[in-house]
C-alpha cells in the first residue's frame, strides 16, 4: 500500500473529526443563521463532488478537487441562498483560480510538472470566460427541495465536458505528449461532466435542506461524521496491527 494513500486516509479522517464537532457546537455557533449553513453547503457539496471524481479519477483526485469545488461553489451559493448579487470579477477569478490550482495538483506526478502548471491555467482561463458569459455555480439558482436540470445547466455542462478534454489535448501538444492521451482527456471530461450535471440537478436538493434541516438531525450528522473520521483516522494504525506493507 502507498504511504501517500494512508495520509490521505488520516487527514480525511481528522476533517470528518472536525466537522462533525462542529455540527455538534450548533447553538454556539449561531445556529441557523450562524457559519453552520454555509458549512453544511461545503461538507455536502465536497462528498458529492469528491466522491463523483474519486470513483472516476482516483482517491487523491477526487479529496482534492471534491474540497475545492466544494467549498468554493458552498460560498457562491450561499450568495445566492442570501438573495445577493453574485461575487465581483475578482472574487470569481479567485474561485478559479482555486479550482484550477486544484485540478493541476492531482496532475503534478503524472504527467509531470509542466503539464500541470499549463493545464491549472487553461482551466482558470477558461472559468474566467464562463463567468464572463454567466455561467456560474449558482446559475438558474432554486431551493426547491426537488432535482432540477434547466436547458442552460445541461449546455453548460456538454460545454464543460468538451472544455476539459480540450484543454487536456491542448496540454499535450503544448508541454508533453502523453502516452494515451485521447483515452485520459475523454474520461476526464466525461467523468467532470457526469459529475457536474449530477450536481447541478441536486443543487436545488442541497439548498432546501441547508436552509430548513432540524437541529436534531445536524446533531445526529455531526456524530455520524465524528464516528466516520475515527474510523478514518484509525486506518493508519490497523495498517500497522495487520502488517500491511506500506511503500
Amino acid at each position: 500500500m502507498d504511504h501517500h494513500t494512508v495520509a490521505a486516509v488520516s487527514i480525511a479522517g481528522i476533517s470528518l473529526d472536525v466537522i462533525g464537532s462542529l455540527y455538534l457546537a450548533y447553538d454556539l455557533l449561531g445556529g441557523q443563521h450562524g457559519p453552520l449553513r454555509l458549512l453544511t453547503r461545503a461538507v455536502t457539496y465536497s462528498v458529492v463532488l469528491g466522491v463523483g471524481y474519486g470513483f472516476g479519477l482516483g482517491l487523491w483526485f477526487g479529496l482534492a478537487t471534491g474540497v475545492a469545488s466544494g467549498v468554493t461553489i458552498a460560498i457562491e451559493l450561499n450568495r445566492a441562498a442570501r438573495g445577493l448579487e453574485h461575487y465581483s470579477f475578482r472574487w470569481e477569478a479567485l474561485f478559479s483560480a482555486i479550482r484550477g490550482i486544484a485540478f493541476g495538483a492531482c496532475l503534478f506526478r503524472d504527467p509531470g510538472p509542466a503539464f500541470a502548471a499549463a493545464f491549472a491555467v487553461l482551466l482558470t482561463v477558461g472559468q474566467l470566460i464562463a463567468y464572463s458569459h454567466g455561467v456560474r455555480p449558482a446559475l438558474d439558482y432554486a431551493a426547491t427541495g426537488k432535482p432540477r436540470l434547466t436547458r442552460r445547466h445541461a449546455w453548460g455542462i456538454f460545454e464543460r465536458a468538451l472544455g476539459y478534454t480540450a484543454t487536456a489535448l491542448v496540454c499535450s501538444a503544448l508541454v508533453r505528449h502523453v502516452e494515451h492521451i485521447w483515452w485520459s482527456a475523454i474520461r476526464l471530461g466525461l467523468v467532470i461532466g457526469i459529475v457536474t450535471g449530477v450536481g447541478a440537478a441536486i443543487i436545488p436538493m442541497i439548498e432546501y435542506y441547508a436552509d430548513n434541516l432540524p437541529e436534531r438531525r445536524l446533531g445526529a450528522f455531526g456524530i455520524v461524521l465524528i464516528f466516520f473520521g475515527f474510523a478514518l483516522q484509525s486506518f493508519q494504525y490497523w495498517v500497522a496491527v495487520m502488517d500491511v506493507r506500506v511503500t
